[in-house]
Parts: C-alpha cells; sequence; structure tokens
C-alpha cells in the first residue's frame, strides 16, 4: 500500500514558478512509476507528467513541454513537479498518482489529495 501527500501548491503570478512535491510512504514506493495530474474548474482530469520508478524516463504533456520538469529522489521517497512560466491556463489541482500503465494511465487506488495552484493574470 502507498500513500500520497502532495505539497507546494498555491498562489503565483504569470510567469512565476513552483515546485509541488509528493511525498510517498510504503515500503515499496520507489519502485512505483509516478505521475502528475491536474484538473481544472469544470474541466476533466488531464495527464501531466510522469516518471519511471528509476527516473531515468519521463514523459510530459505538449501543453507543458518546456515549461516543467518531473524528478523524483528515491531516497526521500518524494517525486517533485518544477512549473516555469506559468499563466492561468495552468490553473488547477495538481494529483499525484501511481502509473498504472505508462505513461498516462493511473492506478485507480493510489492517489494524494491534491494541492492547489493558482495563477493570476
Amino acid at each position: 500500500q502507498v500513500q500520497l501527500v502532495e505539497s507546494g501548491g498555491g498562489l503565483v503570478q504569470t510567469g512565476g514558478s513552483l515546485r509541488l512535491s509528493c511525498s510517498a510512504s510504503g515500503r515499496t514506493s520507489s519502485t512505483y512509476n509516478m505521475g502528475w495530474f491536474r484538473q481544472a474548474p469544470g474541466k476533466d482530469r488531464e495527464f501531466v507528467a510522469a516518471i519511471s520508478w528509476s527516473g531515468s524516463t519521463t514523459a510530459l504533456a505538449d501543453s507543458v513541454k518546456g515549461r516543467f520538469t518531473i524528478s523524483r529522489d528515491n531516497a526521500k521517497s518524494t517525486v517533485y513537479l518544477q512549473m516555469n512560466s506559468l499563466t492561468p491556463e495552468d490553473t488547477a489541482d495538481y494529483y499525484c498518482a501511481v502509473i498504472d500503465r505508462w505513461p498516462y494511465k493511473p492506478s485507480m487506488d493510489y492517489w494524494g489529495k491534491g494541492t492547489l495552484v493558482t495563477v493570476s493574470s
């Protein structure tokens, strides 16, 4: 079993940066592929980024390529999402999840509760 807790969200101006963290607990958490997803008000949840268990392979949504970076530190059981050049369109609740099928399909069972990112214009 894996428990996930996101942090790092907040209010930032257009063009600003934030780094989200996803802290995982559980003996095998470092062996999972992990991902970030987001859901804006009134919109469907969408894939943002994924990283393999070793950190050697990543995937990013087209909408965030060149602006967001995903990384992980397995010694700390933490996955990060560095977000730069933020725009109001990035405003959403951000969730981390275990990836069930690489790279886009999240697990049904292992999700965090989310952290809110608000980008002001």
